[in-house]
């Protein structure tokens, strides 16, 4: 671990407020990062509800089932692939020459890329084209989402006080409840309409509004000042010349932590709100509603429960609550694929919006604070993005894939994916004993 990430300090003791930040420079710089969290959570929800609806029938139609769900998820699992990449640069950019100017970057490459979909030809009009061009606009989504997440937590973290920064940092992740819901509501009034015009033009509608997002994004991002703890470390001629190099050969031990904390977040995360879907529409024959209802339900408790986690963290310490969260998610996971089999929509809703709600949103809602407390500022933006990417790769991205694999060979059992789901979680409650306790740590260099 880092010197800096061993010992916490206590926030009477350390004052990270920059004689410069007002108020009003806090509201901006959180309304910039919930405008991030809301587009890029937009993107992967409308991406991610369409591949569990309709995209193996517009773009990889003849398949089976089985063979439906693997080519669509591992289309979905290519962003997740290019995220790595994209937090390895737009990280370096932030740590070398600012997070502001990444903060509009980002927004504008994943907007661009997910309104491109929308304008998709399919597979009944330029054949194996039309999947090729959304694996590529996919990869595109992911590079640009690699450092949005880093960047929104962090960039917050170094402007709040840190007796309040878990509380603050959580604030930007409403941001992903907002993208959620608007996407599920769209998605909701599409699908009511009559089916051919659905498969022809409405699918389309989610991914074009996009660039409504984009503009209100790009615009909330310019008016916000550079991180104050940067503006100092560039002033005082501290920024690293190669962040990565620095962070591989000063933190290694803490990439590993914050890699095993994101797995079981992000695994669970997209398992529920994405495998979830297909499974319980394409097996367990339940009517398509009723999954978009369970997360909405789910995003709208999370607007609750991701501040309070902060908040919490703030007064009880970010290990001990993550530690709690990650034991809930993983002890949960059978109930709730239990609760889905019983075909009740009401139980299938409850079990999404605790699943999804309270476990997943819980440890993500701590992270914002407890990631860029874990780094030190000269390589922060690029350890939080390697950090939750590579760690996205390994679990969310694949997980849909891997889920579908494990149905088919458990002939449609559900216990291999609650087992998996424990798996990923308990990798997350395993690490918070290797974690050090950062609450009230000083973020300056």
């Amino acid at each position: 671990m880092t010197a800096q990430a061993t010992t916490a300090v206590s926030a009477s003791s350390v004052d990270d407020a920059d004689a410069n930040v007002t108020g009003k420079d806090l509201r901006r710089v959180i309304a910039a990062s919930v405008a991030g969290s809301a587009m890029e959570w937009y993107d992967f929800s409308i991406y991610g509800t369409a591949s569990a609806l309709i995209f193996s029938d517009l773009f990889f139609p003849g398949l089976d089932k089985a063979a439906g769900l693997l080519a669509i998820f591992g289309a979905y699992a290519a962003g997740f692939f290019a995220r790595p990449f994209g937090g390895l640069f737009f990280g370096w950019l932030g740590d070398k020459y600012g997070r502001k100017s990444v903060l509009v970057a980002t927004v504008l490459l994943m907007g661009g890329s997910t309104f491109c979909i929308g304008l998709l030809p399919t597979w009944h009009q330029v054949g194996v084209w039309a999947a090729a061009l959304l694996v590529a606009l996919r990869l595109l989504q992911g590079f640009g989402a690699g450092a949005e997440q880093a960047g929104a937590s962090l960039i917050v973290s170094e402007f709040a006080p840190p007796a309040r920064r878990g509380f603050y940092a959580a604030l930007p992740f409403a941001g992903c409840i907002i993208g959620i819901l608007l996407a599920n509501g769209i998605f909701t009034l599409v699908q009511r309409l009559p089916k051919d015009e659905f498969l022809t033009y409405g699918w389309r509608v989610p991914f074009l509004f996009s660039v409504f997002v984009i503009v209100a994004g790009i615009v909330i991002r310019m008016r916000v000042k550079e991180s104050p703890v940067f503006e100092e470390i560039r002033k005082t001629g501290h920024a690293s010349k190669q962040p990565v190099r620095d962070l591989m050969s000063e933190a290694r031990g803490t990439l590993l932590v914050a890699f095993c904390l994101r797995v079981g977040e992000n695994g669970s995360s997209y398992l529920y709100q994405v495998f979830a879907l297909s499974y319980l529409t394409k097996v367990l024959l339940v009517d398509k509603s009723v999954g978009t209802i369970g997360l909405t339900i789910a995003a709208a408790l999370a607007v609750f429960t991701i501040p309070m986690m902060g908040w919490l963290s703030d007064r009880f310490g970010r290990r001990l609550m993550y530690r709690l969260v990650a034991l809930f998610t993983c002890l949960w996971a059978f109930p709730a694929f239990w609760l889905f089999t019983t075909k009740d929509p009401v139980l299938i809703v409850i079990s999404m919006a605790v699943a999804i709600g309270v476990g997943v949103f819980g440890m993500y809602g701590i992270q914002g604070a407890y990631f860029p407390e874990l780094f030190s500022a000269r390589y922060r933006y690029t350890g939080i993005a390697v950090s939750k990417e590579f760690a996205a790769v390994a679990s969310g991205g694949i997980a849909p894939f891997i889920a579908a694999a494990l149905l088919a060979w458990a002939q449609g059992a559900y216990w291999p994916i609650a087992t998996y789901i424990a798996v990923l979680a308990g990798i997350s409650f395993i690490a918070t004993f290797f974690a050090p306790e950062t609450r009230g740590i000083s973020l300056r260099q």
